[in-house]
């Protein structure tokens, strides 16, 4: 009876449809604990929550207001006269042309929300229905006619999403590792897994984490759960994706740029403000002088034509400032930019709350990231559109440009591959005619090529991959199975849960049109020629941009991380900070920590020491990160009442 159905379920619902989600089957919860678990993520989605409940069925959101800004886009939301009730966190960039589809077989929508749209695409796709997705997700739908969850996680892993299998039978997951602490028997590190981290950089594509019973959901998968366990099935890996391209660098080119002119209108599509965090390099460049193009010559019924919101992070006086690149930009766009000097001198509170947040281990402090995504948030800008993941499929990075050189079949190739290199140290470019530039090409070349004959002759990969064994794995060439790997098992899923975490400790949402599924597929579809054509690296992002932006930024060819300046930090603001610790009885005896005393005496001898470099602020911060760790998350001894 409708009327007992009510009464048995609680429901508390409020509006929008981001971003972060919790839920728990098989297990009753009651509703302290369960709004205990939810509010652990209030920084994910500070606008509002929902809560529903029954017969051991808890669906929990925090929503961060983006899309459809009424009730009738609220969560957890219910479909199909309430058979499903599902939680979603992310963005379906398409859902206008999937809505539109549905419609055309008959379904009809009470809410202009991508939310729906995903609740109508399982009605009549199933499980397969993810497979016409384009965006972020993680997202369950629970069926109550079956009795079992339904579990997705978008193709590249944007959206996180952890879930443990606990002692009693129940299934908990949540969007983050903190949200299922409450739920465990006991809370405790994982020890190895902290070693491991440390030696080899496959971690974030790994399934066990930093805290013992629970485990990462593969990005690519689809999940269904009944009574308490999961079964797991990959629905998406970027091999089986290859597409056909033209044979032409200079259709190629043209290619990329309508794709990737789409993926940035696509995600244009909000209800709130727009932004982009600039920092004057290609890849951010090219995003938002995209946007400016869009905004003039495309026209989308979603699109927020507010998105002239640029923001730079400044760090003065040190050589990670890029701020004349970035005005640069914004001169040639005509808009205004804000310039935020990063303040490095945040509370010890405010630090600890940052680890809480990040609740991972980075070998920089995530203080620039927190402090860069927090003053967009507090000026306006709840969306903004980055340009992450270039570097990993268009080889940005200068240690990767090397491995092309066993593709190399004239002087030529080897020339260009070699400038392609070298450039990313000289502002000004090299010459290849240079004898300068012939001794450093012979050694490089040389170098690389013995070792990686003398690794073919002993047996060994020259890529080592989890992906080796698929057909098509040598459909690559060695350059793009070395960005493969960057790609989808060390360097971007790392950065992928980095900027998820820094962003969301605001509450602003990042959106990445660099990692378009159709731009991934198209990737690793084109040759190594392609991505270092005419000596520069990123040559096709380079010349497909060059049409919409600044001449100078799109050929620009030295490049700056972002990352915190360590070493000035822990000389400086940060140094007693970090002295405290160390001599603290507390981490002499913690048990994450290898050899407390000698952690001691090597920051007081880097601390002391006249031409103290970068690397050995890393080396001392990631030894003393462990004990920073646990503090912040599992004792939170920082949470003032």
């Amino acid at each position: 009876h409708p009327r007992v159905r009510r009464q048995r379920q609680m429901c508390i619902r409020d509006r929008f449809s981001m971003c972060g989600i919790y839920g728990v089957v098989n297990k009753k919860v009651d509703r302290e604990l369960a709004m205990k678990c939810l509010n652990t993520m209030i920084h994910r989605g500070p606008d509002g929550y929902g809560l529903w409940q029954e017969d051991g069925v808890t669906l929990g959101h925090r929503r961060l207001s983006i899309l459809d800004l009424s009730n009738a886009g609220s969560q957890p939301m219910s479909y199909a006269n309430e058979r499903y009730w599902m939680t979603f966190n992310g963005e379906i960039y398409n859902f206008i042309e999937i809505r539109d589809e549905l419609k055309k077989k008959g379904y009809t929508f009470r809410s202009a929300s991508d939310s729906e749209v995903i609740m109508a695409a399982f009605c009549e796709w199933g499980e397969s229905c993810v497979e016409r997705f384009n965006g972020m997700w993680t997202f369950a739908i629970w069926d109550k006619q079956t009795k079992q969850l339904f579990i997705s996680r978008d193709r590249f892993g944007v959206k996180p999403l952890f879930y443990a299998e606990l002692p009693d039978g129940g299934f908990a997951f949540a969007s983050e590792m903190k949200v299922i602490l409450p739920l465990l028997p006991k809370v405790e590190a994982n020890k190895p897994m902290f070693d491991r981290y440390f030696a080899d950089n496959h971690y974030e594509s790994q399934p066990e984490c930093l805290i013992r019973g629970i485990k990462r959901f593969p990005a690519g998968h689809n999940a269904w759960v009944k009574d308490g366990k999961i079964t797991l099935k990959r629905y998406w890996n970027t091999l089986d994706h290859l597409i056909s391209v033209p044979d032409s660098y200079e259709e190629q080119v043209e290619q990329f740029r309508k794709l990737f002119l789409d993926a940035c209108k696509i995600r244009m599509r909000s209800d709130v403000t727009l932004g982009t965090g600039l920092s004057g390099g290609l890849d951010s460049s090219a995003v938002i002088c995209a946007m400016s193009y869009i905004s003039k010559n495309m026209t989308d019924e979603r699109a927020n034509n507010d998105w002239q919101h640029a923001y730079v992070a400044c760090f003065p006086g040190t050589a990670q400032d890029e701020t004349k690149y970035a005005k640069q930009v914004t001169d040639y766009l005509g808009i205004s930019h804000t310039f935020m000097n990063i303040d490095s001198a945040v509370s010890e509170r405010e630090f600890l709350r940052q680890l809480y947040c990040f609740e991972e281990l980075w070998g920089n402090p995530q203080v620039p990231m927190m402090e860069l995504y927090k003053k967009e948030r507090e000026m306006g800008t709840t969306v903004s559109l980055d340009g992450h993941a270039a570097d990993e499929l268009f080889a940005g990075y200068g240690f990767d440009v090397l491995k092309a050189y066993p593709d190399a079949k004239t002087k030529e190739e080897i020339d260009m591959i070699t400038t392609a290199y070298l450039n990313q140290d000289a502002e000004d470019g090299v010459s290849q005619q240079s004898a300068a530039f012939k001794k450093q090409r012979n050694r490089l070349y040389r170098e690389y090529m013995l070792k990686y004959h003398a690794k073919k002759l002993l047996g060994k990969e020259t890529v080592k991959s989890a992906y080796s064994d698929h057909p098509n794995w040598n459909c690559l060439d060695n350059l793009n199975k070395t960005l493969f790997v960057s790609t989808h098992e060390t360097i971007l899923p790392t950065l992928l849960r980095n900027y998820d975490r820094d962003s969301m400790a605001a509450g602003v949402e990042i959106r990445m049109p660099f990692l378009d599924y159709r731009i991934v597929e198209f990737a690793f579809s084109i040759g190594w020629r392609s991505k270092l054509h005419g000596g520069f690296s990123k040559s096709i992002v380079r010349d497909a941009g060059a049409a919409f932006m600044p001449k100078e930024i799109a050929y620009r060819r030295t490049k700056l991380g972002f990352n915190a300046p360590i070493l000035d930090w822990m000389r400086g603001p940060y140094r007693q900070f970090f002295e405290d610790t160390v001599a603290s009885a507390d981490f002499a005896n913690c048990s994450l920590i290898d050899d407390p005393a000698k952690v001691r005496s090597d920051l007081s001898d880097f601390l002391a020491g006249k031409n103290a470099s970068f690397h050995q602020a890393a080396d001392i911060w990631n030894r003393i990160q462990p004990y920073l760790w646990e503090r912040a998350l599992i004792k939170q001894d920082w949470i003032q009442e």
